[in-house]
């Protein structure tokens, strides 16, 4: 009897504690609240099996306790049945729900206005490019790649293409357009995670992996790598800055101004 009740209590306690935490930081955008959306219904399906669960755990503990004599059972070949479909139909569910989730970042063509920005992960630092008004990057020549003169890309200096290219060390986009991230790793595997859009990508070297998403709400979040990259990896932060887009146009001016003074223009 007791042992029963316990059972009982410890699960409802601890379902409760489940519902009641506050999981993630507030959602920056549509994708991060279908995020959320999925996750709590995988949280109440989950959840609610549990509950069945130790309640029948319960409930047979407590018939058992009345009997004197022990009895040999075969099982119900019927209801293993029934369960097993019951697990693999929920299960399928949830994946095919979540199917939606993954292909929009992953494999969803860009949007046509889409800001384009090149992504690179190194040995303990982020870098940002981005196209300059003409659209077009300068060509890569890895011979050219040089951390002190700010080229971690290995922009080809005889590039045209690249006069205009603009090189951070944070990511700024404006808040409500679509953006398409190019990323690349130079030596070891890292990782782009940033907790308010509710992504997370591997970035391989020798692969350039297209990630795809809209920021919302402006302000600064952290970028921060996820993958173990080394002695210094917990240096490979940076800041995500969503920008109202007057602000980021704004932005865009004053840093191609200021690399066509550097450049002697």
């Amino acid at each position: 009897m007791l042992l029963s009740i316990f059972i009982w209590v410890l699960a409802i306690v601890t379902a409760g504690m489940f519902l009641a935490r506050e999981w993630f930081p507030p959602a920056i955008n549509e994708h991060a609240r279908n995020f959320d959306s999925q996750f709590h219904l995988t949280l109440l399906l989950t959840g609610g099996i549990f509950l069945v669960a130790q309640a029948a755990l319960g409930f047979v503990i407590l018939r058992a306790r009345r009997r004197t004599k022990s009895e040999y059972s075969h099982g119900n070949n019927r209801l293993e049945v029934i369960w097993t479909a019951a697990t693999a139909v929920l299960f399928l569910g949830a994946v095919f729900l979540s199917t939606r989730i993954f292909t929009q970042v992953h494999l969803g063509a860009p949007a046509p206005n889409a800001l384009r920005v090149e992504a690179l992960a190194k040995q303990f630092s982020w870098s940002f490019r981005y196209p300059g008004p003409d659209g077009k990057y300068a060509k890569l020549d890895v011979r050219q790649i040089n951390d002190a003169t700010g080229n971690p890309f290995g922009q080809d200096e005889r590039d045209p293409a690249g006069k205009d290219d603009i090189v951070t060390a944070a990511l700024r986009v404006p808040a409500g357009r679509p953006v398409e991230v190019m990323l690349r790793g130079r030596d070891v595997i890292h990782n782009f995670f940033v907790r308010e859009l509710r992504l997370k990508q591997d970035l391989v070297p020798g692969m350039v992996i297209p990630l795809r998403f809209q920021a919302d709400v402006p302000g600064t979040y952290e970028v921060a790598c996820s993958e173990l990259c080394g002695l210094g990896h917990h240096l490979m932060r940076t800041v995500l800055i969503v920008m109202p887009p007057d602000e980021f146009a704004a932005w865009e001016r004053d840093a191609l101004a200021q690399l066509q003074q550097a450049q002697g223009q």
